[in-house]
């Protein structure tokens, strides 16, 4: 059964929340962070991607900005911007994007979870990436970025959820510059507290829907904090780590496109031709929002065309193999334009749904060949392949709203 702790969150005072809340570290690069972060000194950008107030030219990996990431959230924590709640609490985060509301309750996951499997993966970890963040982990001796987690349904917790949100004023309630509109309440009476680790108790598993790299180097560093205490009881706070549970009616994902650069020396009728093998091809009036799993749309030469997927083509009855994108990957990208690795080929990019059929037009104007809109991955599919012990395919999903950090923090010690 799944474990979520209590903990005593380090964050920001109300006042500053807004000021303090920043996007995910691996959302943007140096330059873009310090353009984000720039005129306001209280951006937990100078926690996560701390380079940005180091000399230009120093290594992203370098010791100096992890230890100017732990610099800089002691500066925080002195100068009272960060303030660590006196009790162990459970908090409600609800975001607000739109007309898609989402609303989960932090605490912390068990690294045995994470190593047992009661914790649920479904992407591989890039070990460069990973080292990162297990020394940013380790050297800031905290958890400074959520895990994105997801579970089935649990009634008690939901209408729980939904009771305190509605009965209760928030700590802090702002819109961050993106439109999004953030809110957290804290849940610190002992009763309340008591009945929700019971009820997560009762729930089998949590799914990493986002936070691959985060969870994997947390559980390292974990062990690490383990191998150098062997006395160690399991209660330390180093056998946590800091997560955001949704239940998974509250998530859904955005759909994650693709932009080619060149047809590998094909000419479009040759590349048409090569492609109705696997599809049938129609033409569009317009723009194609993929109707249905199975489906996709393809942007050449200022023409969209809807494909739809022929029988034969993928293996309905196994959970990787059925994904849109294993579809497009096995029967068009792979075999007819010689992208083997998404991963790695730089010919292949991929935009995330936010931000429209509008910036796939723009990009195949620009002088990319063309571009796929792709019908979203489910959290059913996710789930399904996680339970499976399979791995999803690269840029398989992709979430919005981002978490926020610097909201939450947990230490280790």
């Amino acid at each position: 059964m799944a474990v979520l702790r209590p903990f005593r969150a380090l964050r920001p005072a109300p006042e500053y929340a807004q000021q303090v809340a920043a996007l995910p570290y691996d959302v943007m690069n140096s330059q873009e962070a310090k353009e984000m972060a720039k005129d306001n000194p209280f951006s937990f950008l100078h926690v996560d991607r701390a380079e940005i107030d180091l000399p230009e030219g120093t290594g992203l990996y370098d010791e100096a900005v992890y230890r100017k990431a732990a610099s800089n959230l002691r500066e925080l924590e002195d100068r009272g911007i960060l303030r660590e709640d006196p009790t162990p609490c459970y908090y409600i985060y609800r975001q607000i994007m739109g007309e898609r509301a989402q609303a989960g309750i932090v605490g912390c996951a068990s690294i045995d979870d994470y190593e047992s499997g009661v914790i649920k993966k479904h992407e591989l970890t890039v070990a460069e990436k990973e080292e990162d963040r297990v020394r940013h982990v380790d050297v800031c001796d905290a958890n400074t970025g959520p895990i994105f987690l997801a579970f089935r349904e649990n009634a008690v917790i939901s209408e729980f959820q939904s009771r305190k949100m509605r009965e209760t004023a928030p700590d802090s309630d702002f819109t961050a510059e993106d439109g999004v509109r953030h809110t957290v309440w804290v849940i610190s009476d002992p009763e309340e507290i008591r009945m929700l680790e019971e009820a997560f108790r009762a729930t089998p598993c949590f799914y990493i829907a986002d936070g691959h790299h985060r969870s994997a180097s947390a559980y390292r560093v974990g062990k690490k904090r383990r191998d150098a205490h062997p006395g160690y009881t399991g209660t330390e706070e180093f056998n946590f780590f800091l997560s955001v549970v949704f239940p998974s009616e509250e998530l859904s994902i955005w759909d994650y496109n693709r932009v080619v650069r060149d047809l590998g020396g094909l000419t479009e009728e040759e590349f048409l031709e090569r492609i109705s093998a696997s599809f049938e091809i129609s033409r569009a009036e317009g723009a194609v929002r993929p109707p249905q799993p199975h489906t996709f749309g393809l942007l050449l030469s200022g023409t969209w065309y809807l494909l739809r997927a022929k029988e034969g083509s993928f293996d309905p009855g196994d959970p990787v193999e059925r994904l849109d994108v294993s579809i497009l990957q096995n029967n068009l990208l792979s075999p007819v334009l010689g992208i083997e690795d998404p991963r790695t080929d730089r010919r292949i990019s991929f935009v995330g749904g936010v931000r429209g059929l509008a910036e796939l037009e723009k990009l195949v104007g620009e002088g990319c060949a063309c571009a796929f809109s792709m019908f979203p991955t489910t959290l059913a599919d996710l789930m399904d392949i996680a339970d499976a012990g399979k791995i999803m395919p690269p840029k398989s999903t992709w979430f919005e709203p981002k978490l926020r950090s610097g909201l939450f923090i947990h230490r280790l010690s």
